[in-house]
C-alpha cells in the first residue's frame, strides 16, 4: 500500500495474478456498513499481462497524482510506466532493450476504466483504445511460451507452477529443465525478466518456478503453512512440481535440475535427500543447510529471527520437526546423489561459509563414491551473501553455472538451429 495526498494505492494478491489499483482520497468513513474495495470506485491499473511482476518505482512526492511502477514478466523485459491516477491515463517511460532477439511489439490504450485489471495482451484491449496513438511495449511471447499450471501437492493443496520454454527448441519428453524454488519468509519467488535465461531456452531448456508454501501467496496462510512445524509442506510442494514436469512431458525424466538460493537451498537440499533419483543436478547458492546447528547458536546474526520461520531447536517438539528435513542431518548413506554445484562466500554475514563446506564434505563422505566426485564447492573469497556485484562478475558466475549444467546433463554447448 502507498498513500498520497489525493490517492491511495493498493496492491492486491489474487490466485493467479497480482493487481494494483488507486482509490481517491479522502475516503468517506461515515458509512456504517462494511466496505468492499469495489464500493470505493477503484481505478485498476491496466497491465500488459496477468504474469506481470509489479514493483513500485520512486514515488516520493506526496502531492503527486502520478504513480510509477516497474512491470516485468518471464517474457517481457522491465517496463517503466507512469499511471496518472487523476486522469486515469498512463504512459510508457522506458523499457529495457534486448539485442539480438526478435520481439513482438504490442500497443495498449492510454486510458481504461474497469472493475479489475485490464490485461492488455488479450483481445479485450480493443474496447479501451482511444483515438490517440497507442503506447507500445515489446515482449518475446512469439518466441517463448510462458504457462501457469496448477500442481496438486501431497495433501491436495494446489501449488502454482510457472513454466517457461522456447517454442522453437523445446522437445516434449526430451528437454532438460530447471526447477527454481524459495519458499521462506513469505517472499514471492522472483519471476521477472532475466536475459541470461535466453541462452538456456535457445538450447531447448525449460525453466520452471515453483511457488511453494512458505513463500508469498494470496494470503498470509500460504506462508504460515510452509514454515515452522509445517516446513515439510514446502518440500513436498517442490517435489510435486518436479514430478509434474516429468509426468506431463515438459522435461526428460533424467534431465531435471534444481536451483536454490540461501534459504531456498533448504528446500532443494531436503528434496534431493528425499528423492535423489528425481533430480540429475542441483545448484545451491550461499546455502542454508545446517539448520539445527545454526539455530543452536544465538550469537549468529539471524538466529533469533529465524526461530519464528524454522523453529527453535532448544524446544523438543520443534527440534524433532527440524530434524525431519534438515539437509545436513538427513543425507542418505550409500545412495547415488545428483551432481551438485555449491557456491559460498567467505564474508557472508547471513549464512556461514562453513555450512556449504560441511554439507559438501559430508555428502562426499557418505554417499556413493562415484557420484560424489560430481559435487563441486566453489567459494568466493572476497564477496558477501549477494556476491561481489558488477555486471561482468555476474556474467562469469552465470556462465560457470550453465557450463556445469550442460556438462552433467551431457548436452551440446551450441544452441539448436
Amino acid at each position: 500500500m502507498d498513500i498520497f495526498h489525493g490517492h491511495l494505492v493498493l496492491f492486491i494478491g489474487k490466485k493467479d495474478s497480482s493487481q494494483i489499483c488507486s482509490i481517491n482520497m479522502p475516503i468517506d468513513f461515515s458509512c456504517k456498513k462494511y466496505l468492499e474495495i469495489t464500493d470505493l470506485s477503484p481505478w485498476y491499473f491496466p497491465l500488459p499481462s496477468n504474469l506481470c511482476r509489479i514493483v513500485p518505482g520512486s514515488n516520493h512526492d506526496f502531492t503527486s497524482s502520478v504513480y510509477r511502477v516497474v512491470l516485468s514478466s518471464p517474457v517481457m523485459p522491465d517496463l517503466i510506466i507512469d499511471y496518472d491516477m487523476s486522469r486515469h491515463k498512463f504512459s510508457v517511460v522506458q523499457q529495457e532493450e534486448v539485442l539480438g532477439v526478435s520481439t513482438t511489439a504490442d500497443s495498449f490504450p492510454g486510458t481504461a476504466d474497469r472493475e479489475t485489471n485490464v490485461y492488455l495482451h488479450t483481445k479485450e484491449k480493443a474496447k479501451y483504445e482511444l483515438n490517440n496513438e497507442g503506447l507500445t511495449w515489446k515482449d518475446f511471447s512469439d518466441a517463448y511460451m510462458c504457462e501457469r499450471k496448477d500442481v496438486i501437492s501431497h495433501d491436495g493443496v494446489v501449488v502454482p507452477l510457472t513454466i517457461l520454454y522456447s517454442k522453437k527448441t523445446h522437445q516434449k519428453d526430451n528437454s532438460p529443465g530447471l526447477l527454481l524454488g524459495y519458499g521462506a519468509y513469505g517472499e514471492v519467488l522472483d519471476k521477472s525478466w532475466c536475459a541470461d535465461r535466453l541462452s538456456l531456452l535457445d538450447r531447448g531448456w525449460l525453466v520452471a518456478f515453483a511457488d511453494v508454501r512458505g513463500g508469498g501467496g494470496v494470503n498470509p496462510s500460504w506462508h504460515r503453512l510452509g514454515s515452522g512445524n509445517h516446513k515439510l509442506n514446502s518440500i513436498y510442494d517442490f517435489v510435486s512440481c518436479g514430478k509434474y514436469l516429468i509426468d506431463e512431458g515438459y522435461v526428460h525424466k533424467d534431465k531435471l535440475g534444481a536451483v536454490g538460493y540461501s534459504a531456498g537451498c533448504l528446500l532443494v537440499g531436503a528434496a534431493i535427500n528425499m528423492y535423489p533419483k528425481l533430480f540429475r543436478a542441483a545448484i545451491l547458492k550461499v546455502p542454508f543447510l545446517d539448520i539445527c546447528n545454526t539455530l543452536l547458536d544465538p550469537n549468529l546474526p539471524l538466529t533469533i529471527l529465524d526461530y519464528e520461520e524454522f523453529g527453535n531447536p532448544r524446544i523438543q517438539s520443534q527440534l524433532e520437526s527440524i530434524l525431519q528435513y534438515s539437509p545436513y542431518d538427513n543425507i542418505p548413506g550409500g545412495v547415488c546423489c545428483p551432481s551438485a554445484l555449491v557456491t559460498a562466500s567467505f564474508h557472508d554475514s547471513r549464512v556461514g561459509v562453513w555450512e556449504a563446506a560441511k554439507w559438501v564434505a559430508r555428502l562426499r563422505d557418505i554417499t556413493c563414491s562415484n557420484c560424489s566426485r560430481a559435487v563441486i564447492l566453489k567459494t568466493n573469497m572476497s564477496g558477501g551473501h549477494f556476491g561481489e556485484g558488477g555486471r561482468f562478475g555476474q556474467c562469469e558466475e552465470t556462465a560457470y553455472e550453465y557450463a556445469f549444467l550442460m556438462k552433467v546433463m551431457g548436452i551440446s554447448d551450441h544452441p539448436a538451429v
